[in-house]
C-alpha cells in the first residue's frame, strides 16, 4: 500500500508545529525553564502562524477553518470537564475533603512509598477505568496535596499520577485506544493484551524502582492518624472514584463530586451555600487559561490537517519502508507524528489505522503487534505533549505550568524505549 506524494504544501503544512516547537524551546532557554514558558503566548503565535501558513483561502475562510478545528465537539467535550474539573477540585479543597484525603493516605503509607505508590495506585485505577482523563481528575488533586504536605516536588508527583494514568489507558480492555486500535488492526484485544503487557510492564516496574529510590530521600514526618471525625470528609474523592470505575461518565462523576462537597461541607460545617457556591465558580473559572488554550491547539491542528500536514507525514513515512522493522518502525513514527497534529490519541490511531494495516499486512507484520505498536506509541506522545488535555488538566489542578510535568516524566520514556527495544529485537520471519 502505497501512497503518492501530496502536491499540496509540503513542510509548510506541518510548520506550525515546528514553530511551536521552537517558541517552547525558546521561551524555556529564555526565561529559565518550563515552568515558566508561557503557554498562552505561545499558542497565540502559533495560531497567528497557522493561519498565515493556509494557503489558497480568503482570510475569512482560513478562520472559519481554525474556528471548526476550535469548536470541534470532542475539544469542547475536554472543556466541559475542565470546567467541572475545576469546580470539584476547588469545592472539596476548601471543605478540607483534600486535607483529610491527604492525612488519610500518609497515615496508612511510609512517607518513603509515596511517589512509588501512587505511581501504582495510578497504574490500577486506570487499568480499571480505562482513561488517563478520569484517573488523573480522580487522583492529581490528592497527589498535589500529599506533595505540598511532605515539601516534595509537585510536579514530579503529578508526573508520577500522569505516567501511571496511561500506563491503564495503554492496557485496558476498556480503554477507547485499545478499542479502536484493535478493531482498525483486526485482532482479539485479549491477544493486544499480552503483547503489549509484556512490552510496558517492565517499564512500569523500572519507573516503580526509580520512584522508590527517589522517595527513599522523603524526611520520616510524624503524620497522625485521620480523625474519625473527619473520615465524612473523604466522601466527595471516594464517590468521584468509585462513579469512574464503575463506569460512570466523567463528566456525571464530577458533577457528583461537586455537589458532595457542597452537602457534606454544610452538613460539616465548613461552609455554607454561599461559600460553596463562590469556591466552585472561582475553580472553574480558574480553568480559562487552559481552555483557551486548548481552543487554540484545537484550531491550530485543524489547519494542519487541511493544509496537508498529516496526508504529508503519512507520505514521507511510508515512502521507504524496508522489510518488518522497518514496517513497525514506521507505523509508531506514523502515530506519533498524527497524534502530535491530533492532540488526541483516540483520534491519531484511528486517522492512521487503515494505512497501518496496510503496512502490516504488505510486511507480514501481526496485527497484534500493530495494534499493540500504535496504542503504546499514541499513548507515549500523548503523555509528553503540555498541550493535550491530560497535561492540561494535571497542570490546572496543580496550578503549575503542563509543560513543566512533561519535563519530569519518567513511565513514558521507558514505555517508549521499551517498545523501540522490542521492535529491534525481535525475530524476524
Amino acid at each position: 500500500m502505497m501512497l503518492h506524494k501530496p502536491k499540496r504544501h509540503g513542510l509548510l503544512a506541518v510548520s506550525p508545529l515546528f514553530v511551536m516547537g521552537l517558541l517552547l524551546l525558546g521561551f524555556g532557554m529564555m526565561w529559565g525553564g518550563a515552568s515558566r514558558v508561557p503557554l498562552l503566548v505561545v499558542f497565540v503565535l502559533t495560531a497567528v502562524w497557522a493561519v498565515a501558513s493556509l494557503r489558497g483561502f480568503t482570510l475569512g475562510e482560513r478562520m472559519r477553518c481554525f474556528s471548526r478545528g476550535a469548536g470541534h465537539a470532542s475539544l469542547l467535550l475536554m472543556v466541559w470537564i475542565f470546567v467541572l474539573a475545576g469546580a470539584f477540585a476547588a469545592s472539596a479543597r476548601a471543605m478540607g475533603a483534600v486535607d483529610a484525603m491527604v492525612s488519610l493516605t500518609l497515615a496508612v503509607m511510609p512517607s518513603h512509598m509515596l511517589l512509588g505508590g501512587m505511581f501504582v495506585a495510578a497504574c490500577l485505577v486506570s487499568l480499571s477505568m480505562g482513561t488517563s482523563v478520569g484517573t488523573i481528575v480522580a487522583l492529581a488533586p490528592v497527589a498535589v496535596g500529599m506533595a505540598e504536605r511532605m515539601e516534595m516536588s509537585v510536579p514530579v508527583m503529578a508526573a508520577a499520577t500522569v505516567g501511571g494514568a496511561f500506563f491503564g489507558d495503554n492496557l485496558s480492555f476498556i480503554s477507547d485506544t485499545t478499542v479502536v486500535a484493535t478493531q482498525t488492526q483486526g485482532c482479539e484485544m485479549r491477544d493486544k493484551f499480552r503483547v503489549n503487557f509484556a512490552i510496558v510492564f517492565p517499564a512500569a516496574l523500572l519507573t516503580f524502582v526509580v520512584y522508590a529510590v527517589m522517595g527513599s530521600s522523603a524526611p520520616d514526618t510524624e503524620t497522625p492518624a485521620a480523625a474519625i471525625s473527619d473520615l465524612p470528609k473523604v466522601i466527595p474523592y471516594v464517590a468521584v472514584l468509585l462513579l469512574a470505575l464503575a463506569g460512570t461518565n466523567v463528566l456525571l462523576a464530577l458533577l457528583v463530586g461537586t455537589l458532595l462537597s457542597g452537602v457534606v461541607g454544610m452538613l460539616y460545617g465548613s461552609f455554607d451555600m454561599q461559600t460553596w457556591l463562590s469556591a466552585a465558580a472561582e475553580g472553574a473559572g480558574g480553568m480559562g487559561e487552559l481552555i483557551v488554550i486548548s481552543m487554540l491547539a484545537g484550531g491550530v491542528m485543524e489547519i494542519v490537517r487541511v493544509n496537508g500536514g498529516v496526508t504529508y507525514t503519512v507520505w514521507l513515512l511510508t515512502r521507504r519502508i524496508r522489510g518488518q522493522r522497518g514496517a513497525e518502525l514506521s507505523i509508531a513514527s506514523l502515530v506519533s507524528l498524527t497524534n502530535l497534529c491530533t492532540a488526541n490519541n483516540t483520534v491519531a490511531i484511528l486517522s492512521v489505522g487503515e494505512i497501518s494495516k496496510g503496512i502490516a499486512r504488505r510486511y507480514n507484520v501481526e496485527p497484534k503487534r500493530a495494534a499493540s505498536i500504535l496504542d503504546t506509541f499514541s499513548c507515549f506522545v500523548q503523555s509528553m505533549i503540555p498541550y493535550g488535555p491530560q497535561l492540561l488538566i494535571a497542570g490546572g489542578l496543580a496550578s503549575i505550568n503542563p509543560a513543566e510535568i512533561a519535563a519530569s516524566m519518567v513511565y513514558p520514556y521507558f514505555m517508549a524505549g521499551s517498545a523501540v527495544f522490542a521492535i529491534m529485537i525481535k525475530r524476524r520471519q
